[in-house]
C-alpha cells in the first residue's frame, strides 16, 4: 500500500495547476509530467481536461503516447477529467479522422456530448455517494460500457463518471470548484491498489 502518493499530472495542455492544487488538498503530491522518464516516476497520473485531439497529437509529439499505453496497460492507476475522460476511453464517437486514445475503460464516449462552449454548465451531482458540484465544458458523455465499469455519477440519464479497476474518468471538472471530493477518491483508489 501507498502512503505518500506521488501523482503526475499530464502537463500537455488543460487545467494542470488546478489539477495539482486539488491533489495536494486531497493529501497527495501533484507533479508535472511532460517526458517518460517524469511518467515513471509517480505512482499514479491524471490526465486532465483540454482538446483531445490535440492532447493526442502532443503526446505523440513528445514520444508520450506509447509510454502512457503501456503504463496504463500495466495498471498504473490514472483518473481523466473531460478530455482526459475521451483519451481513457477504449472507443470514441464524433472523433476526428485517425484520432487515437490511451484506451483502458471498456466504454465508448462520445465527444463534445452536452454541446459547444456556450453550452457550459453546472450541476449537482452524486459522484459515488459523495455531493460533488460539476462543471461541464464541451463536455463528453458515456455512450455505454462494458460489464467491469462501474458507473459512479450520472447527470439526468446520461453517464459522467465511471471507473474500471485503477482508472477513473469524468465528463466534469472537478477541478475548478475548489472541492477535492473527486480527487480524494482518486487518491483514496490509489492507496488501496
Amino acid at each position: 500500500m501507498v502512503t505518500r502518493v506521488k501523482v503526475g499530472v499530464l502537463a500537455l495542455q488543460g487545467d494542470v495547476r488546478e489539477h495539482v492544487r486539488a491533489l495536494a488538498e486531497a493529501g497527495a503530491e501533484g507533479v508535472a509530467v511532460r517526458r517518460p522518464e517524469e511518467l515513471a516516476a509517480v505512482h499514479a497520473l491524471v490526465i486532465p481536461g483540454g482538446e483531445s485531439t490535440t492532447m493526442w497529437k502532443l503526446a505523440t509529439a513528445f514520444d508520450l503516447l506509447e509510454p502512457l499505453r503501456l503504463r496504463i496497460k500495466e495498471g498504473l492507476p490514472a483518473y481523466g477529467s473531460c478530455a482526459g475522460m475521451i483519451m481513457l476511453a477504449d472507443r470514441i464517437e464524433g472523433g476526428v479522422e485517425g484520432q487515437e486514445t490511451l484506451g483502458g475503460i471498456d466504454m465508448v464516449v462520445r465527444r463534445n456530448a452536452f454541446g459547444r462552449q456556450v453550452d457550459s454548465f453546472e450541476a449537482d451531482l452524486d459522484f459515488a455517494g459523495r455531493p460533488v458540484r460539476a462543471v461541464f465544458i464541451r463536455a463528453p458523455w458515456v455512450e455505454s460500457v462494458g460489464h467491469d465499469v462501474e458507473v459512479l455519477a450520472r447527470a439526468g440519464d446520461r453517464i459522467v463518471a465511471v471507473r474500471q479497476g485503477p482508472l477513473l474518468a469524468t465528463s466534469f471538472h472537478p477541478e475548478l470548484t475548489g472541492d477535492a471530493r473527486v480527487h480524494s477518491y482518486f487518491v483514496e483508489m490509489v492507496r488501496e491498489l
